[in-house]
Order: C-alpha cells, then sequence, then structure tokens
C-alpha cells in the first residue's frame, strides 16, 4: 500500500514502534517518513496524525493478543477524529458478522467503535491472502498444506487476495473518498479450494508444495498466540458461510491477480507477486 500511495503522489508517514528496526528500513527506503509510536498509548499518535489526510489502520492480534488489538484500533479512531482525519480506512478480517473466531470478532468490535464516531471510513475486509502459501512466517508446509486442510477440508472454495491488491485498493480508496467512504467491502479476487490451489502449484511449478504432517496440538503450541485462533478459524470454515462474490474487487481491480496468475509470477514468496513489482 505505501508503495501504491507513494506512486500516486501522497506523501506517507509510516508508524514504527521502532524506526531503526531491520523490518522498518524497507519501508522508508520507499520513501516513507517512519514515525515513532506505540498504538497502545494515544498520546504517541497525536503528532503523527497532525495534518494528516487519512489514516490507514491495522493491527496485529498476535503480539499483544486480542483485547490489546481492540485497544489499539480504538485508539487510531480516537485520535483520528480528534486530529481531523478525513478518511479512515480499515484493514478488516472475517466475514462481518459474530463467527466466534477470536481475530474476526475483535476487529468487528473496532469495526462497531469506529461507526460509533462517525468518522468517513472504509472497511476492508480480505480473507485468506496468497501469500499463506508461501510466506514462511506462517510455516505453510504445516499451516496451509496439512493442519488448514484437515480441520477445513480440502474441497472447501476459499476466498483469496494477493497482499499487493489489497495496497492497491487501499490506495483506490484514499483516492475517491466519495466513492469507498462508509463501504464495507469483502476483497476476494478468487475462488479455490485448497485442493485446487495444490493442482495450480503443481501445473505452474512442476511439482507439489511441501508438506510437513504435525499433530493439531502441537502446531497450536508451535505458533503461540495464532495457533487456537487459527486452527477455530479454520474449523469454522469448514461449513461457516463466506461470501464467495470475486464482482466487487474485480470492479474495483479488473486485473487482480488470480492464484494461478499469482503462482506464475510469485518466487517463493520472495516479491509481491507481480513479475513488473506491481
Amino acid at each position: 500500500m505505501v508503495r501504491h500511495l507513494l506512486g500516486a503522489g501522497w506523501r506517507v508517514r509510516a508508524l514504527t514502534r521502532d524506526p531503526d528496526a531491520t523490518k522498518a528500513r524497507p519501508v522508508a527506503e520507499l520513501g516513507a517518513q517512519l514515525v515513532r509510536v506505540d498504538m497502545a498509548n494515544p498520546t504517541s499518535l497525536e503528532p503523527a496524525f497532525d495534518g494528516a489526510y487519512g489514516v490507514y489502520s491495522v493491527q496485529n492480534p498476535y503480539i499483544g493478543g486480542l483485547g490489546q488489538e481492540v485497544v489499539q484500533g480504538k485508539n487510531v479512531a480516537t485520535v483520528a477524529q480528534a486530529a481531523g482525519v478525513r478518511h479512515l480506512v480499515y484493514g478488516s478480517a472475517g466475514v462481518g458478522s459474530r463467527s466466534g473466531v477470536g481475530s474476526w470478532d475483535s476487529k468487528l468490535a473496532v469495526e462497531e467503535y469506529i461507526a460509533e464516531l462517525e468518522i468517513p471510513a472504509t472497511i476492508l475486509r480480505p480473507m485468506a491472502f496468497m501469500e499463506l502459501m508461501t510466506d514462511r512466517a506462517f510455516y505453510p508446509p504445516v499451516s496451509t498444506w496439512h493442519v488448514m486442510p484437515r480441520l477445513m477440508g480440502e474441497e472447501r472454495p476459499v476466498t483469496w487476495l494477493a497482499v499487493d491488491d489489497l495496497g492497491r485498493i487501499a490506495a483506490k480508496a484514499f483516492e475517491d473518498p466519495q466513492g469507498y467512504a462508509g463501504r464495507s467491502i469483502a476483497l476476494t479476487s478468487d475462488v479455490r479450494s485448497l485442493a485446487e490451489c495444490r493442482e495450480l502449484w503443481t501445473d505452474v511449478r512442476g511439482r507439489s508444495p511441501r508438506r510437513f504432517p504435525m499433530p493439531v496440538r502441537l502446531f497450536e503450541r508451535v505458533a503461540g498466540l495464532a495457533g487456537p485462533d487459527l486452527t477455530t478459524m479454520w474449523r469454522w470454515l469448514r461449513s461457516g458461510h463466506v461470501p464467495l462474490d470475486t464482482n466487487p474487487t474485480r470492479g474495483i481491480l479488473p486485473d487482480a491477480l488470480t492464484v494461478r496468475d499469482w503462482l506464475r509470477h510469485n518466487d517463493e514468496g520472495r516479491n509481491d507477486g507481480r513479475s513488473d513489482g506491481g
């Protein structure tokens, strides 16, 4: 998203707890201004939001827990409203209703708070990122290719979106507040079961994705805070209702990547999914 906003001529402040951290450097190299903040501390957000046109808000529940995610999301919204921010774009997830999946329901709590504030806001609701098939942080040989299909079912349809396409859509939302403010958009560019994804992977790359069997309980322990939440999510997806309509996303991005296209251009997760860099 930072890359697409900068490419469209926006000035971007990227918020981080540690501007000197290794993970922050690539964002600075893109041209963003790094600003030290702690979303748990509203006072630290005030200078960062001063004079800002818009704010993109997303929190990580797997660092401080679900309760802290809600606190941080509400802090961002509160300070954004006080600063006179004209457009808040919130990175949500899930199906838009209570499901019992912790990391989905926590985001609904933040959404409800944003609605109470009546700040102009857009809710973006992606489900599964295509990068889950390759991102080493999620150890896909165990998660995506073993535990997830075991709990959810290999034939259940999954709604996919490339991370880079989420960034493109967020940038478009900031460019067109009248067209996006007040909307909650379920985002998916392709619907494929994990069995279909495995077949596509094999067809595109000439081999099956690596798979490493692991008991569910052991996966939950290894994955830390993410473990029980992910297994709850995958069990829910076995029979829960998920919107499968790709038209809202295609209406915004007609060229949004399909799983096949993403696999064709993505080199083991080391680029953003496009051979030309997006």
